[in-house]
């Protein structure tokens, strides 16, 4: 059978399970899943084999938007003016809420790995997903699919949605889409995260402003005429100092990062172009805004000291979380209800095999089956832009165990089991538990009601949402 009979076949066999299969209820979604689950696999593998950083995410988001199409989702692709970011509609009855579903799918530069218990780079890849968005995109589209599914059979009034959200790593891709305006008829926003443990605890995030310094010098011989030449270099070192002293006299909650991206290319000529890549953090956007400006002054004073000049680019700007207690139970409930992962005997060994590889001790660890109770104000150390989101809708998420537990994002342990079967079963879960929270709200208008108000109070009467990357275009190349 060549290779087009084979496609034709697998098309039909899938659009024959939808139609026959399609759940009656929220317990049949599982086993709707189950009979999807191969084609979910199918594609977070495939987003793992593509590795695409953001905003080149060409590959991923075009799978992931066929697959909705083929299941008679309506897609709009391109918008916000990213062309890797789509919104997918599709509602069988008029009326009821609006349900949007997130979905990311771009991976990390510098994070190559083949999916084995010990370090090893694919050949010719330099990216990973050492924070799961492969499975965070096939497993959202996943859920969306059977509550699509559910709101044909049963006839619930609803539209459910999956926004295709390219370059969370860094480029805000979220942030575009609020704010130009694509979730002002969204009634409520689900997702969840690749992670080592499972968990629907709410809390908040920092926010965060990430820019690139460029500086521009004078280059010349550096031995012959050191004189001539201005480093930019020089220039990146200096800001780099003044930043170091700078922490000293900021909140202890504030966190800034960099890396020198660009330094020149041989030490005999005086670099006359040197880029440095900044991230400031802390929990109060009001903060981020007040220390970036400082960190520019130190950019400023750099280039007066070394007679340079500079500009500054904000590649990327978030919100920190706001929570949704309302959301968070509801969804946690189906969490607890569902239960947590459980493995194979060769799941097992891959985890063994790992733990041995990075230093972890199992038993100071929680198992994959183990669900977190529930707990609210918690503070993660990380910065995402479905914080945006949570400013413009009542938003809830969970984390799934797609990792071995103990294992740290963005690294190469986290890259490898995102390929694996473990990140799977994670994924599954994941998709199952929002499929449900989903119908959950469907079928509970008072739970609807009560988070809106609850955001509504959370966010207060007067809040006016100020993107903290401005008014700036997508930062399609900020990964060149």
């Amino acid at each position: 059978m060549d290779r087009l009979m084979r496609c034709k076949l697998a098309a039909a066999t899938l659009a024959v399970f939808s139609l026959a299969s399609a759940p009656a209820s929220a317990q049949d979604v599982g086993s709707y899943l189950d009979g999807y689950r191969p084609a979910m696999n199918k594609a977070a593998r495939a987003l793992w084999e593509y590795a695409e950083v953001g905003y080149k995410e060409t590959r991923s988001s075009k799978l992931l938007a066929d697959e909705l199409r083929r299941h008679g989702f309506k897609v709009e692709m391109g918008v916000a003016g990213m062309p890797t970011a789509f919104v997918a509609r599709y509602s069988a009855r008029a009326g009821g809420p609006v349900i949007a579903v997130l979905a990311e799918y771009d991976a990390l530069p510098g994070l190559s790995q083949q999916a084995t218990p010990t370090k090893q780079a694919r050949a010719g890849i330099d990216a990973g997903h050492g924070c799961g968005h492969n499975l965070f995109g096939a497993g959202s589209v996943g859920a969306a699919i059977a509550v699509s599914q559910w709101l044909q059979k049963t006839g619930t009034p609803g539209e459910i949605r999956v926004y295709g959200s390219p370059a969370e790593e860094g480029g805000s891709g979220k942030v575009y889409m609020v704010r130009d305006g694509l979730y002002q008829d969204v009634d409520l926003a689900l997702h969840w995260h690749p992670s080592d443990r499972n968990s629907a605890s709410i809390g908040t995030s920092l926010a965060n402003i990430s820019a690139k310094f460029n500086f521009h010098g004078l280059s010349a011989h550096a031995a012959a005429m050191p004189e001539r030449g201005r480093s930019a270099l020089d220039a990146v070192e200096a800001m780099d100092g003044m930043v170091n002293m700078l922490r000293e006299h900021i909140p202890q909650s504030t966190r800034i990062h960099y890396v020198i991206t660009d330094g020149g290319k041989a030490p005999n000529v005086v670099p006359d172009y040197a880029q440095v890549y900044y991230y400031v953090r802390d929990k109060d956007p009001d903060v981020v805004r007040r220390v970036f400006e400082r960190v520019k002054l130190a950019a400023q004073g750099a280039a007066i000291g070394t007679e340079t000049r500079y500009d500054v680019e904000i590649t990327g700007g978030v919100y920190n979380l706001l929570p949704n207690q309302t959301l968070g139970r509801a969804m946690h409930e189906q969490l607890a209800t569902t239960g947590g992962v459980s493995w194979s005997a060769e799941d097992t060994r891959f985890a063994t095999a790992l733990r041995q590889s990075i230093g972890i001790d199992a038993t100071k660890v929680h198992a994959p089956e183990d669900i977190e109770p529930f707990a609210e104000d918690k503070l993660t150390g990380g910065s995402t832009d479905v914080s945006d989101v949570s400013w413009a809708v009542p938003t809830a998420g969970l984390g799934t165990a797609t990792w071995v537990p103990g294992t740290p994002g963005h690294s190469w342990a986290s890259a490898a089991t995102s390929g694996t079967d473990i990140g799977d079963q994670g994924m599954y879960l994941a998709a199952l538990v929002l499929a449900r929270t989903a119908i959950k709200l469907y079928t509970t208008p008072q739970l609807v009601s009560d988070a809106k108000a609850e955001f509504q109070r959370r966010r207060g009467n007067d809040f006016v949402y100020k993107p903290m990357l401005g008014e700036r275009p997508p930062a399609l190349n900020y990964r060149d």
